[in-house]
């Protein structure tokens, strides 16, 4: 009996994520940017299901999506978090593409899945053939793990593989190569598509400017680039680019965007980061340090959908954030500027409010031009008791759900393992689990957290 109060109970789960998952997409069907997407005009029904922090699985999954509709392949792409029983049993085949954050975590476009769909009772899968493609970084302690745990749950609820799963560590050529066969034999073609990503290109280094002298923590520094050649390309509040560190074979890395190309530069905030050894990081060490002003770096930009205004442009946006986080919270302010949608919070924290108080001439524009009706600085050092954001933030509870009842979009961006997690826990012990988990299906809860 307990055995079966318990499937009962899973399912009953199951059947509320789906019933979540379909209220949300008929609601902003009309709207929604990221949607089921039907390629190719029949054929077995293959679906492309991706989890994606910051872009580079659900940039692998649209490839995959278009190699297999120009096949002639019925191919249906979705996130993950828009996965239903139903919808993978209308599919014969699915090939699932995954990232993981921090340490183990799923990406948000995939964790309602992992909480709902994921639970120990799901859907028979014996009639789905799978195949799984982890990305991950050696860096990190838990390699793959939402893609391993994915992967782990497929085969346990009968899936049938249609190859062992991939793993891949940042961008891997091998890895890329091997997932690229498998989608060429599954598309019934000898060819393997081209999928290679933009080039990186020289940008010039216009200036460098030290923000935070006589902090307690590590360096900041603002940075301005233009191309080296040709006009200034475009982008989006929101995006990110990557750097390539100048030592062969290392890793590019990705940083924030903190201006919009109407001002005529690109802009970022980086934090001089060092190695267990005491060297300076790779990349910010370059970027702070070695690179003199006038010399060139390798960069592409790089799509982040998931922290573009979208749908939520027109809507009220609270935007939390802390260190150098304050880049990808500022571009959002200056579209929002551009756009005169002054209905605007930001919650920002650092350590001292004389030093740390980065892009302060801007916060102060728009907090006396009316942009930022609501401006919450937390500085953990100026009080023996350390304040956080996440603290200011439950402090704010009233006022907080006041924006949400007027549709109010959350954004944040800085730390994952520290700020991140803790500003998460503090909304769902706010809001509750299930209606943070609503924000989320609806777009109205993102993140770009490192």
């Amino acid at each position: 009996m307990p055995d079966t109060v318990r499937l009962l109970t899973a399912w009953g789960a199951t059947l509320a994520y789906g019933g979540l998952c379909a209220a949300v997409y008929l609601r902003h069907r009309r709207r929604q940017r990221i949607a089921v997407a039907p390629l190719g005009d029949g054929g077995r029904p293959v679906l492309v299901a991706y989890a994606s922090q910051s872009g580079s699985a659900e940039a692998l999954a649209q490839h995959t999506a278009r190699s297999l509709g120009a096949a002639g392949l019925n191919t249906t792409l979705v996130p993950l978090n828009r996965v239903t029983p139903a919808l993978l049993a209308a599919h014969e085949q699915a090939l699932f593409l995954v990232s993981t954050c921090g340490e183990g975590d799923a990406p948000d476009n995939g964790a309602l899945f992992e909480r709902h769909c994921m639970a120990d009772a799901g859907p028979d899968l014996s009639r789905l053939h799978v195949g799984v493609l982890a990305l991950g970084d050696r860096e990190y302690t838990h390699f793959c793990a939402f893609g391993r745990r994915l992967a782990a749950w497929l085969e346990a609820r009968g899936a049938v593989p249609l190859f062992a799963p991939l793993e891949m560590d940042n961008q891997d050529a091998n890895a890329l190569a091997a997932w690229q066969q498998q989608v060429a034999h599954i598309a019934g073609s000898g060819e393997t598509p081209d999928w290679r990503a933009p080039a990186f290109t020289p940008w010039r280094l216009l200036e460098r400017r030290h923000l935070n002298p006589g902090s307690s923590g590590a360096p900041v520094f603002h940075l301005a680039l233009a191309p080296e050649h040709g006009p200034l390309p475009e982008w989006q509040a929101g995006d990110l680019v990557q750097v390539q560190p100048p030592e062969a074979g290392e890793h590019p890395r990705d940083y924030s965007i903190a201006s919009l190309p109407a001002d005529g530069a690109l802009h970022l905030l980086v934090r001089l980061q060092a190695r267990p050894d005491g060297t300076p990081g790779l990349a910010s060490g370059h970027l702070c340090k070695d690179l003199e002003v006038g010399r060139s770096v390798a960069l592409r930009l790089k799509p982040h959908a998931n922290f573009r205004l979208g749908d939520n442009a027109g809507r009220p946006l609270i935007l939390i954030g802390n260190g150098t986080g304050i880049a990808g919270l500022r571009a959002l302010l200056k579209a929002r500027e551009a756009r005169g949608d002054k209905r605007n919070w930001l919650i920002f924290g650092e350590r001292h409010a004389g030093p740390d108080r980065h892009y302060r001439e801007d916060l102060a524009r728009w907090r006396n031009n009316g942009l930022l009706p609501w401006l919450d600085l937390v500085f953990s050092r100026e009080q023996a008791a350390k304040d956080y954001v996440q603290h200011r933030l439950a402090q704010r509870g009233d006022v907080l759900q006041d924006w949400l009842d007027e549709g109010a979009a959350v954004y944040v961006c800085g730390s994952a393992a520290t700020m991140g997690a803790a500003v998460d826990e503090t909304l769902a012990q706010l809001l509750g689990r299930e209606a943070l988990d609503r924000l989320l299906a609806e777009g109205r809860y993102r993140r770009d957290v490192y």
